[in-house]
């Protein structure tokens, strides 16, 4: 019984430390290191400004060495670096799209805030200021091409703005690029109604007398301040923010910034996909060849001011004169809605990372998003999942419980045991474990449902972490997230005293050194206290787990004390 509850003691304490600075590192505050995140951005000639710009040279490397023979004469375009981005809004998104390159260097998510603050503004995923960069790249490699060798095109735009208006499903941008040599290229960005995609297409319109060879990048640039501030916190479970990868291989590949610094990635792949992860949200480019595709990555001044850039590249296309070229991608910038990214491509929904107990953590979220149908409250839908989770549990409570209970009744004969032995803990162990054999009682039977619900408790704060419908979800009253710590600490202190009544209905051992039960005394006030840093959904879920356990003791002790006076009449 003694070693049982130190393994148990030391288990709960290694797993709440863990999970304490889980909480914590996703939460610290960021710190800035506006100096020289600046100073890495002036290397690469990316000013910081009030206003973003793309003046990044696309690609970083050069791959005019791979073209075919015979192309037509090179066309140096020139640089402006102070045009106007042109402005789309749609129900969804507000990006900005800027003339050089039509990179995407800002997306806005209309629908998701930065703080639950009604005058809060909308969560800015993709921006070029302030000392921050966070790029969607993409064009056309190629001798005369719009980005060939570092000379990234100038489009023309229709208009400034576009806007989604009501009774329509999609917007279309069309950029355009002419050559000297009479090759026209179109790029158009396509956004819907309801979605978090954008169609890229280039057109290319060859006019000119010789046959052209393209080939498009499509590519994600970001600096590393916030991996680096994330990573300075401490170790323990985070969410993950970094590249990944798709291969026919692997459906998904993370590939951290460090890993990137240490060797470049460049594989081959028929489809596949590029992302950067972040916290609840994900960019991704997924292109819409089924040719051979080049996965790589580049790096500069990697640290707390680098930058690192993930691409994929389509294989060349041959288009002759009078003919033209298609070439398509597309790229996601929105939340982590699952059903979402596994339509667009496959693997593209495991960014919903769930960690090394996804296996748990994925049936556990279904149920969550199945029962908020009915609940049509998170919090609600958290105690409702925590009920399914204690009756599939129940023949091991029982068992659990009705361990208790046996032992509770063998309280006496320990006690004379004690007194018997006195200070002979070795024959007083002995004697015990015969006690333990003759009346079928196991010792470690209260532990082992105690051993087990652990996983599911960790797998269900992965699930409050990563799944972006909890996000700034409200329960009732004082809760307005689930997804951050309770501002009160109400919810804490109800589960403190919960673990505290819990802890007083289970029998202890005569035997127990004095400290031990101290400890264990202290166990509700030092849970409590980590409990403070964690997420009111996880909390909510262990307090009501601690209420439905001690009904459920309540019943089986009462059920087991009846069969006993039973027995007895007999």
């Amino acid at each position: 019984m003694e070693s049982a509850r130190n393994f148990l003691l030391i288990l709960l304490a290694f797993l709440t430390f863990l999970l304490y600075n889980a909480w914590q590192e996703q939460n610290a505050p960021q710190q800035t290191e506006q100096a020289s995140i600046e100073s890495s951005l002036d290397a690469l000639e990316v000013p910081p400004s009030s206003e973003p710009v793309n003046t990044i040279s696309e690609p970083t490397e050069d791959l005019s060495s791979e073209l075919p023979q015979s192309q037509t004469p090179v066309v140096q375009t020139e640089k402006v670096t102070s045009t106007q981005p042109v402005e789309v809004i749609t129900d969804t998104l507000k990006v900005l799209i800027s003339p050089n390159g039509g990179n995407l260097v800002s997306a806005e998510l209309r629908n998701y805030k930065e703080t639950l603050q009604e005058d809060a503004a909308p969560l800015n995923i993709l921006e070029n200021r302030n000392g921050r960069v966070f790029l969607a790249l993409s064009g056309l490699f190629g001798q005369g091409a719009p980005d060939f060798k570092n000379n990234v095109a100038v489009y023309r735009s229709e208009k400034a703005k576009y806007e989604l208006k009501d009774g329509e499903d999609k917007v279309e941008v069309n950029l355009y690029w002419n050559n000297a040599s009479g090759v026209e290229y179109v790029k158009t960005l396509t956004f819907h109604r309801g979605q978090y995609v954008i169609d890229t297409k280039y057109t290319v319109v060859n006019k000119s007398a010789e046959k052209v060879a393209n080939r498009m990048f499509t590519a994600l640039k970001r600096d590393t301040l916030a991996v680096a501030n994330q990573e300075s916190t401490g170790i323990g479970m985070q969410s993950y923010v970094g590249p990944a990868y798709s291969t026919t291989e692997s459906k998904y590949e993370k590939y951290d910034f460090e890993d990137l610094s240490e060797a470049p990635l460049n594989e081959q792949t028929q489809n596949g996909w590029v992302a950067i992860l972040q916290h609840y949200f994900v960019t991704a480019w997924i292109p819409q060849s089924e040719t051979v595709n080049k996965i790589d990555t580049t790096t500069k001044g990697l640290g707390k001011a680098g930058l690192a850039q993930i691409r994929i590249t389509q294989d060349w296309q041959w288009i002759n004169p009078d003919e033209t070229g298609v070439f398509e991608a597309k790229l996601y910038v929105g939340p982590k809605i699952q059903d979402d990214l596994e339509k667009l491509s496959d693997g593209l929904e495991l960014t919903v990372d769930y960690g090394f107990l996804w296996w748990i953590g994925q049936p556990i979220f279904a149920l969550l998003l199945f029962l908020q149908k009915f609940a049509i409250n998170w919090g609600v839908a958290i105690i409702l999942v925590t009920v399914v989770i204690k009756m599939l549990l129940y023949p091991l409570a029982r068992a659990q419980y009705r361990s208790f209970a046996k032992m509770r009744l063998l309280q006496p004969k320990m006690e004379a045991m004690k007194e018997r032995y006195g200070d002979d803990r070795q024959q007083m162990s002995m004697k015990m474990m015969e006690l333990y054999k003759k009346e079928k009682v196991n010792p470690l039977g209260g532990c082992f449902p105690l051993l087990i619900q652990m996983p599911v408790f960790i797998a269900l704060y992965w699930v409050l972490m990563e799944s972006v419908e909890l996000r700034h979800a409200p329960f009732f009253l004082w809760i307005e997230d689930l997804a951050v710590k309770d501002p009160y600490f109400i919810l804490p202190l109800l589960m403190g005293a919960s673990m505290y009544l819990m802890q007083k209905m289970q029998p202890t051992s005569p035997t127990m050194d004095p400290m031990q039960q101290k400890m264990l005394q202290m166990m509700p006030v030092f849970m409590t206290v980590f409990f403070v840093f964690f997420p009111a959904g996880l909390v909510l879920y262990w307090l009501f787990n601690n209420l439905i356990s001690i009904a459920q003791q309540l019943y089986i002790t009462n059920q087991f004390n009846k069969e006993q006076e039973a027995k007895s009449k007999k």
